[in-house]
């Protein structure tokens, strides 16, 4: 492992503990060269996960995009990190237990939907907004109206 700080590539781990509701182990290491402390998580290898998009094109899953798509829409909202962690985690979950290798885009951003619509409403019309493909102010303005009914 390399160090962040200064590149050097042997350490020693400091800590070690389960993370993530038991599916990483989180570990604290110090450099042995500039003694600067990082944290590296470990999580089990999974079989790779392929994205099918709305043009058929394939694509491997990244969580990166998927963590992305979720802080722009909750961009300026009272969402802490953790809870945005937490979302990504749930929609893993139930994609794991799908137990496919192939998904399809529209059904990652429909339990993305979901999580949002429990957690904030500005966050989950922007969201749909983007997901739906809004052709227009009316469209915007019947989801949220749709919300509105809802709750």
């Amino acid at each position: 492992m390399k160090c962040p700080f200064c590149g050097y590539e042997q350490d020693k781990v400091v800590d070690s503990r389960s993370s993530k509701e038991g599916r990483a182990v989180r570990r604290r290491r110090e450099c042995l060269q500039c003694e600067k402390r990082f944290t590296t998580y470990e999580y089990i290898e999974k079989f790779p996960l392929t994205v099918v998009k709305n043009d058929q094109r394939r694509e491997p899953y990244d969580r990166q995009k998927l963590l992305q798509g979720i802080l722009s829409a909750c961009k300026k909202r009272p969402i802490s990190m953790k809870k945005i962690e937490s979302i990504i985690d749930k929609i893993e979950d139930e994609i794991d237990r799908l137990s496919r290798t192939e998904i399809n885009s529209l059904e990652i951003g429909k339990y993305v939907m979901e999580e949002l619509y429990k957690l904030d409403d500005v966050a989950y019309v922007r969201f749909a907004s983007v997901y739906r493909k809004f052709k227009d102010r009316d469209e915007f303005v019947s989801e949220v109206k749709e919300l509105d009914s809802k709750k």
